[in-house]
């Protein structure tokens, strides 16, 4: 079902591809290990971190974190946000209004 929003979708997978993409080892999340995600060219990793998005975006709507790889995605329900965090440090958010 996803989550609820109020901006162009387009525009939030945009940005939430390019905030999954500040996670190091987000290829964790589809079990690739360093190896087979260096072998990737940059668009195939493009590709790959659109598809993470898209299925962060969709599953957030149910499991309000998750980990991916060292980072973690949070849909703040109440300021209607995605935060990409590792630690304490946000590495970014996406406005879904």
């Amino acid at each position: 079902m996803g989550v609820k929003h109020g901006r162009d979708y387009g525009e939030i997978l945009t940005e939430l591809t390019e905030a999954v993409g500040r996670i190091p080892d987000s290829y964790v999340f589809f079990e690739m290990d360093p190896e087979d995600w260096g072998r990737l060219e940059d668009a195939e990793q493009a590709e790959v971190h659109e598809a993470l998005a898209e299925d962060l975006f969709y599953a957030l709507g149910t499991e309000p974190v998750i980990t991916v790889g060292s980072g973690v995605v949070m849909h703040d329900r109440m300021n209607h946000r995605i935060h990409i965090l590792i630690g304490e440090e946000e590495l970014a958010f996406v406005a879904l209004v």
